[in-house]
């Protein structure tokens, strides 16, 4: 694959953004942990802007998703009215820049700078927790209010594994049989669970953020959330499906430079005390609690096998990969337990 020149693609976005405003500098402000770019830009006359290139995926999913956050950011209730970075508007369109040259593409949105106050610390103690429990359900409950006013989406969590299915049918995408039929198995453990708690007739779906790592949002002194900034796992899906990663967040270990996707997290007392918060605010189901193994299974099948290698830098990727199969998939039944939550919050 032929290596892009990022700075020039950002280059070319911005003069067909606006040509009356030269550029004085452009700075990588990447995580470098994914495979998308975060740039900073600087102007001799005008204030800074972000740039998010991203060349993984389809354009068109950047494009739906990117659309959707837009109207989300714009519709959203207090206190959230001001929570998300908006992306930049042209002739009342979302501006993406779409890049196409000798079969390489990339695509580029801008943000204008979002304010952030203070991270979450390493470790929360246990009045955070609880915090965080409620903070998530109020969050969530917006979103739900505004959800019938949002694009529809194209893709769900049963289609995603439909694709991988798919791609596991063509050959060739696994080192070997045992890992192919691991795939195969756990898609249709996937597909089966969602199919006992009818996922596409019964359960209720709204914005979902997924990745919430203690570095892509930032809140208050009273630990309400402020400001969040990273979208790449952002889709229209069950709300359980951000459980993971407060688990992560929550979690005794706190959060670590090392990282890897256990399944324990979930089952942490921890966990437990921000579920109850939680459960106070906006009240869980039965089948919506039945569904948090699933949507776990689910991000390790999409964001981590199907999507990893493109997603995750090389070193990274062959790691969470490997893992999965020595680790995350053995654990699922093993180490999880529904009826501890379900005894938790009494359902």
């Amino acid at each position: 694959m032929q290596t892009l020149d990022y700075f020039q693609i950002i280059r070319l976005a911005w003069e067909e953004f606006d040509d009356r405003h030269e550029i004085r500098g452009i700075y990588d402000v990447s995580a470098h942990v994914s495979t998308n770019h975060v740039y900073k830009i600087s102007f001799f006359n005008r204030q800074p802007v972000f740039a998010k290139l991203s060349e993984y995926g389809k354009f068109e999913d950047f494009r739906e998703d990117h659309i959707i956050i837009n109207n989300l950011a714009n519709n959203l209730e207090m206190p959230y009215e001001n929570f998300l970075a908006q992306s930049l508007v042209k002739k009342n369109e979302l501006f993406i820049y779409r890049y196409h040259q000798n079969k390489s593409s990339a695509w580029v949105v801008f943000y204008n700078p979002i304010k952030f106050k203070q991270k979450l610390p390493r470790r929360l103690d246990d009045k955070q927790v609880r915090k965080m429990g409620r903070e998530l359900a109020r969050f969530h409950k917006a979103c739900y209010n505004v959800s019938k006013q949002l694009p529809m989406a194209s893709k769900n969590v049963i289609t995603d594994i439909r694709k991988l299915t798919k791609v596991l049918n063509c050959g060739g995408f696994c080192e070997n049989q045992q890992h192919e039929d691991t795939l195969r198995r756990q898609c249709e453990l996937f597909l089966e669970g969602a199919d006992k708690v009818n996922y596409t007739t019964e359960i209720e779906t709204i914005p979902v953020f997924v990745d919430w790592n203690i570095g892509n949002f930032s809140v208050r002194s009273d630990g309400k959330f402020y400001s969040r900034w990273d979208y790449d796992w952002f889709r229209e899906s069950s709300r359980v499906m951000d459980f993971y990663f407060f688990s992560r967040v929550v979690s005794d270990v706190g959060d670590r430079t090392v990282f890897s996707y256990l399944v324990d997290p979930l089952m942490e007392e921890r966990f437990m005390m921000f579920l109850k918060e939680y459960h106070r605010i906006y009240p869980l189901t039965e089948p919506e609690v039945r569904l948090i193994k699933e949507v776990y299974r689910f991000f390790i099948l999409n964001y981590v096998i199907k999507d990893g290698p493109y997603f995750f830098r090389e070193n990274f990727a062959k790691k969470l990969r490997q893992e999965a199969f020595d680790l995350y998939f053995p654990a699922i039944d093993k180490n999880y337990q529904v009826e501890k939550i379900l005894k938790t919050l009494k359902l």
